[in-house]
């Protein structure tokens, strides 16, 4: 018995170990690449893994050409600016939606939900027109916009908010807190896991944004990270090696990131149940 338990541990951990390889292998493949001379990286041989000479001047050659400092700026200002307005605006919608009493407001929330269903890129031409309509284009505003409100963030804490006891409340009411008081003192404090888990998701799909960059600035001045590599590729050629340089520049902050806050990182995810 004691010899079949040990034996289904080590081919549990066998199979983890192969399935981390496997997920590890493309950033593996991306580093090499990155040191590769152009022909080695478009070479048809399977069998050429390492660079046959350590090419590190694809990097300083990607820092020449790219503004890196102020990509990592509008990058991280806009994904933080999107975070602090997510959690802040969701959290008090969301503490409305679940906690309060007012007319219309199963319809509205139907609103807030039929919003998720909808494909984000059906709200990106009357966006950009609000944007210009502001003389809001190539500004970090203008990366925020989409940002400020999140139906997804606005469902996630009403759950949170449900499964609070109305006691709470009450307890609250009775010491003489007013709505706004309950709110920030009582009841925001625990629904703090909920408020990690979408800071984290919005962390995420805001680093990730290709399209609105792209399509909301055309001033190399507002670029990120993402739209940045995008047009790093050329029109008929593509330096590959360069390519992946810049790409393991863009994604060093988020890697450094979440080795600080790894523990957070798998609470957020274990608490909402979400799936990247």
């Amino acid at each position: 018995m004691v010899r079949t338990k040990r034996m289904s541990r080590y081919v549990v951990h066998l199979l983890l170990f192969i399935g981390a390889g496997l997920m590890i292998l493309p950033f593996f493949w991306m580093l090499l690449t990155s040191l590769k001379s152009v022909t080695e990286s478009t070479s048809m041989n399977p069998f050429v893994f390492f660079p046959s000479v350590w090419k590190w001047e694809n990097y300083s050659e990607v820092l020449r050409q790219n503004n890196f400092p102020r990509l990592y700026w509008n990058t991280f200002a806009m994904v933080a600016l999107r975070v602090i307005c997510s959690i802040v605006f969701s959290a008090m919608a969301a503490y409305a939606f679940a906690r309060l009493r007012f007319p219309g407001r199963n319809f509205f929330f139907g609103l807030v939900l039929f919003q998720m269903m909808v494909p984000t890129q059906i709200f990106i031409i009357p966006q950009y027109l609000m944007v210009d309509s502001l003389g809001m284009r190539n500004t970090i505003f203008a990366l925020l916009f989409p940002g400020l409100v999140s139906a997804f963030g606005t469902f996630l804490l009403r759950q949170f908010f449900m499964g609070l006891p109305k006691e709470l409340e009450e307890a609250a009411k009775l010491d003489g807190c007013n709505i706004g008081q309950t709110f920030v003192r009582i009841m925001l404090p625990l629904v703090r896991s909920g408020m990690v888990a979408l800071g984290i998701f919005t962390a995420l799909f805001a680093f990730k944004d290709l399209m609105w960059p792209m399509i909301v600035n055309t001033n190399s001045k507002a670029a990120t990270l993402s739209s940045a590599l995008a047009k790093i590729q050329g029109a008929y050629s593509v330096d590959y090696p360069e390519l992946m340089a810049a790409s393991v520049l863009a994604i060093l902050p988020m890697l450094i990131l979440y080795m600080i806050f790894q523990k957070q990182f798998i609470q957020g995810v274990a608490t909402s149940g979400g799936k990247l």
